[in-house]
């Protein structure tokens, strides 16, 4: 066992700490996530191909995102065996890597963050919220943070997340619950938040799309879910760190491992003083930028159309290159001043330390990215989805129950398929003229598909940003696997999922308003 392994687990007297514990080791036995990708890719090729043989397909109405228009669709198997398919994989290897937007984010991402990190300014900025912040206050802070991340799409899961580790570990606590803590919360409520988010624009026009498809007069709001948003984040934010408190740490026991250089104590030196003076001077000029940027009416960074600066705008399109130079400009001048960085080479140098450490997971979503790619070639998922979705239709069963078996449904093909637009965009013609028809408002349909989106995406492998958390949980447990993500996760999965949808079915049967 490794000195980074060397912590002292809680007893695991319960039978839900000896389940995680089987889960961990029997996850962590499993190979390199290199391989079972490559084993992955072996059973879609197979399967696929049966399926294409047995000529299996399904008919259904979707939403044509270029048109706007219901269109009814008819999807078949496809194999990867065939000229096609061979064809396919062998064209399709430099455009699926590129096309794999989580690459370039992390990559864009990092040139930032690793100014930040190398000069010190993030674990300056953790030590002064420790200092702030009530002992007993930090994980709700660090846990609203992370829900509310999902405005700025995945930035959270590159930053959040691994500063809460950060921000644990400061203050004593296992750094492993502070990055479950975090990817409970950017992943794990990620369809809500308390401000409009282009997201929301985009399921919104799906939903009044298939709406038309039963009644062309009524339409909802960007606004249809904001009361249960905002009131759902509140909630998530008690049940996540409660979870975090009194199921997490207590397994994990207490952590022994080596702290990461700078983290020993939570003073500030009179070095980083001067540099976190440095940093805000540094962001003031950059919010004054970007302000003449934003601000003023036919403002570049503004919609040209519409004039609006939030939703579908440029400036929300291209946010994590705002986060970018906010690390780096923060980052260089924190260096500056704190001294740590001596010059423009050595900010050069903390971009290249930064994206050299990237290596193997670069190598992995070069993988991953071929696989999804096969994956939905083949049209397994869709076919899938289809054929549950029809099941659940014809169910006999009331609405509040149906609307239950819906949320199950779209739980269990997160796994697969983990887009929350995509999904959507399948689920919303088959859906919600059903419900309509019996007397269920849309809003309500909508809601549901927020609760079922979300808490897979905490372990789920397909989730672009998971073997990036195994990289973190590994900065402080060298022997850290998959297993030891998903049984850190299966807390939150199983208890955001209960308990969000407990919520759900005493906001429907109260009647609350779901929004404006």
């Amino acid at each position: 066992m490794s000195k980074a392994k060397a912590q002292a687990k809680a007893p695991s007297g319960g039978a839900m700490q000896k389940i995680l514990d089987v889960v961990e080791r029997a996850g962590n036995k499993v190979p390199h996530p290199v391989i079972i990708f490559l084993g992955l890719i072996a059973i879609v090729l197979i399967v696929a191909h049966i399926l294409t043989m047995a000529g299996a397909s399904v008919t259904y109405p979707m939403i044509n995102p270029e048109t706007q228009k219901i269109e009814e669709v008819t999807t078949s198997a496809r194999s990867l065996l065939n000229v096609d398919g061979i064809r396919f994989m062998y064209t399709s290897l430099i455009p699926n890597f590129m096309g794999f937007t989580a690459v370039g984010l992390m990559i864009v991402a990092m040139v930032g963050a690793g100014v930040a990190e190398e000069s010190g300014l993030v674990k300056a900025l953790i030590r002064k919220l420790v200092i702030v912040s009530p002992p007993k206050a930090l994980t709700y802070i660090l846990v609203f943070a992370g829900i509310l991340s999902s405005v700025a799409a995945d930035a959270g899961y590159l930053v959040l997340i691994p500063l809460a580790g950060i921000a644990f570990i400061s203050i004593g606590r296992h750094p492993l619950a502070g990055l479950a803590a975090g990817f409970a919360s950017v992943a794990g409520a990620f369809t809500v938040n308390m401000l409009i988010k282009p997201l929301d624009a985009v399921l919104t026009e799906f939903t009044n799309d298939a709406i038309h498809m039963v009644n062309p007069a009524i339409s909802i709001d960007l606004t249809a879910n904001v009361w249960f948003s905002i009131v759902s984040v509140l909630f998530l934010t008690v049940v996540i760190t409660v979870i975090t408190e009194r199921i997490i740490e207590p397994r994990l026991g207490e952590y022994k491992g080596d702290k990461p250089d700078g983290e020993e104590g939570a003073k500030i030196s009179p070095d980083e003083a001067r540099g976190l003076k440095y940093a805000l001077f540094g962001l003031i000029g950059l919010l004054a930028v970007f302000a003449l940027l934003c601000l003023p009416a036919g403002a570049p960074l503004r919609n040209p159309t519409t004039g609006a600066l939030i939703g579908n705008s440029p400036f929300m399109n291209g946010l994590i290159a705002f986060i970018m130079i906010l690390f780096l400009v923060t980052g260089a001048a924190f260096g500056l001043g704190a001294k740590t960085l001596k010059g423009v080479p050595d900010i050069i140098k903390a971009m290249e330390k930064a994206i050299s450490n990237l290596g193997g997971l670069i190598l992995l979503l070069l993988i991953i990215s071929q696989f999804i790619a096969y994956f939905n070639y083949t049209n397994m998922a869709t076919i899938m989805a289809v054929k549950m979705a029809d099941g659940l239709k014809g169910a006999n069963i009331g609405p509040l129950w149906l609307l239950l078996g819906f949320i199950f449904v779209v739980a269990i093909l997160d796994l697969l398929i983990t887009g929350a637009i995509a999904k959507w965009a399948i689920f919303a013609p088959v859906f919600v003229p059903v419900f309509i028809q019996l007397g269920v408002a849309p809003e309500s349909v909508l809601a549901a598909y927020r609760i079922a989106d979300s808490p897979m995406n905490m372990i789920t492998p397909l989730n672009a940003y998971f073997v990036m958390v195994v990289a973190f949980a590994q900065k402080y447990d060298k022997n850290a696997g998959v297993g030891t993500l998903v049984a850190l996760m299966l807390p939150y999965v199983v208890g955001i999922f209960l308990l969000w949808t407990a919520l759900f079915v005493v906001w429907y049967l109260l009647g609350l308003p779901w929004g404006l």
